[in-house]
């Protein structure tokens, strides 16, 4: 009896411990559920923006994230990353949601765009949300990216009734209509997928209206008002919502949240794409590598100008540059150089420095969410380049122009005396040294000869003939 009683607690004691292993294996359901991950985006929309939107929900889909919060503080941005993350949020197999906050914070322009095209929208107390007028070429459609912002019939009627009543925004320009209404058509297309207030969307963006968070609440622009992150958890409880055309129901309750911060990668491609320091490096490259085809050899300047005009150009490919005004930036430089080398009494200088502020002015189109170089940066570059150019410039051209005062050229046409009577080769004194001279001439002792030319260490030279 003892023995089987033995093996029974032996057999309990495996299946225990399988179970136990087993328990271990397989996490529990609270810890496989994941944390929800919240994204903080702040300032203007641009490519650092995207990169950080992107990355942040491809981490979702492969930690399986059951839901993601874009946290908004914009004034807006550029239309190419603006798109980006609206073509990220669409095609995201988790809920995303957009909750404008703190109190204060703001989604305007490109934030009102993103905003629509989440699935849950949501604002702190005191936030707004609105004025998302195009206000440059080439912002609004154009990315196959974006979902399609053809208008349908229920569109065009709509259109058709508030004609009359809703006058666009500087509607003298005939591309600016366009714009309009082709921004027009992707806001409402957005509000459509998401059942929201698609009549206020085309105010946004014809009148730039604005709306505060109740009133965007009562409105059915946003789905909810919640005082923080706890807060807007407890409220999407329980919410159904379509995610990739499937009904998924929110449990968001005692869930932890994660915030992603951006990286080193996200914070150098701000840098980079910041339009004030893509400005400079610029410059940078431009007269590092002027200096370098003026001065070969020095190597430093060369390689930092060709460094900082690539990562200037990559910034450039991502920025909405006006190439007018570039052109003009080039044709002051140019100009400002051609000052140091020809006397124009400050013609072609004051003319460089204007071509340059004005092109520096509209280097970037304005109005692009912040996006445009500070007037101060460019009236103190201005002046330094005009310095730099004419001063230092001026004062290598003229250094290179000057005789030569060291090394064998400094031989050639200058004055010697000879030390014996020859035809043929003999002494001369030059520069107080003794030279080995030949001359197809006959030359007297003492008599003065200039050198005109140089064979290794024999000098060439022909009598000085005095004029009577």
């Amino acid at each position: 009896m003892s023995c089987n009683t033995h093996k029974v607690a032996v057999s309990w004691t495996c299946r225990l411990g399988v179970l136990a292993l087993l328990c271990l294996l397989v996490p529990l359901p609270a810890i496989a559920q994941g944390a929800v991950l919240l994204l903080d985006i702040k300032g203007a929309i641009g490519p650092a923006s995207s990169d950080y939107v992107h990355r942040g929900l491809e981490r979702a889909r492969v930690e399986q994230a059951p839901l993601v919060i874009l946290r908004l503080d914009t004034p807006g941005g550029l239309d190419a990353a603006m798109r980006d993350i609206i073509h990220d949020i669409l095609a995201a197999p988790q809920p995303v949601v957009s909750y404008v906050a703190p109190g204060g914070a703001r989604a305007a322009s490109a934030g009102t765009y993103i905003l629509y095209a989440s699935h849950v929208a949501a604002m702190a107390p005191a936030t707004n949300l609105g004025a998302a007028t195009p206000v440059q070429i080439g912002a609004m459609p154009g990315s196959g990216k974006s979902p399609s912002a053809a208008p349908d019939k229920t569109r065009d009627k709509d259109t058709a009734k508030n004609a009359n009543a809703t006058q666009t925004v500087d509607s003298g320009d005939a591309m600016h209509h366009k714009m309009v209404n082709d921004a027009v058509a992707y806001i409402r297309s957005l509000a459509q997928l998401r059942g929201r207030n698609a009549d206020w969307a085309e105010q946004a963006v014809r009148t730039a209206a604005s709306l505060p968070a109740e009133e965007a609440l009562q409105k059915g622009v946003i789905d909810l008002i919640a005082t923080d992150v706890p807060d807007l958890l407890a409220k999407l409880d329980g919410r159904t919502l379509t995610v990739l055309g499937v009904q998924r129901t929110l449990s968001t309750k005692g869930l932890v949240v994660d915030t992603a911060a951006p990286d080193w990668r996200n914070d150098l491609l701000a840098v980079i794409t910041n339009p004030n320091v893509a400005y400079i490096l610029m410059l940078i490259g431009i007269y590092g590598l002027f200096f370098e085809f003026a001065n070969p050899g020095f190597v430093l300047p060369g390689v930092a100008g060709a460094i900082s005009l690539v990562l200037a150009l990559y910034a450039f490919q991502v920025l909405p540059v006006n190439y007018a005004g570039l052109g003009l930036i080039l044709l002051g430089i140019l100009f400002m150089t051609a000052e140091a080398c020809v006397p124009s009494f400050g013609a072609l200088g004051l003319g460089g420095v204007i071509a340059f502020a004005i092109g520096s002015v509209i280097l970037f189109d304005a109005g692009a969410g912040g996006m445009a170089v500070s007037y101060t940066l460019i009236a103190s570059l201005s002046l330094l380049s005009m310095l730099f150019l004419v001063f230092v410039v001026g004062m290598a051209l003229r250094a290179r122009r000057r005789p030569v005062v060291s090394g064998s050229e400094e031989l050639l046409g200058m004055l010697g005396e000879a030390l014996e009577d020859f035809t043929g080769a003999g002494l001369v004194r030059v520069h107080s040294e003794s030279w080995q001279a030949r001359c197809d001439q006959t030359v007297r002792r003492g008599q003065q000869v200039r050198v005109i030319g140089r064979d290794n260490l024999i000098l060439v030279v022909q009598p000085v003939t005095k004029e009577h």
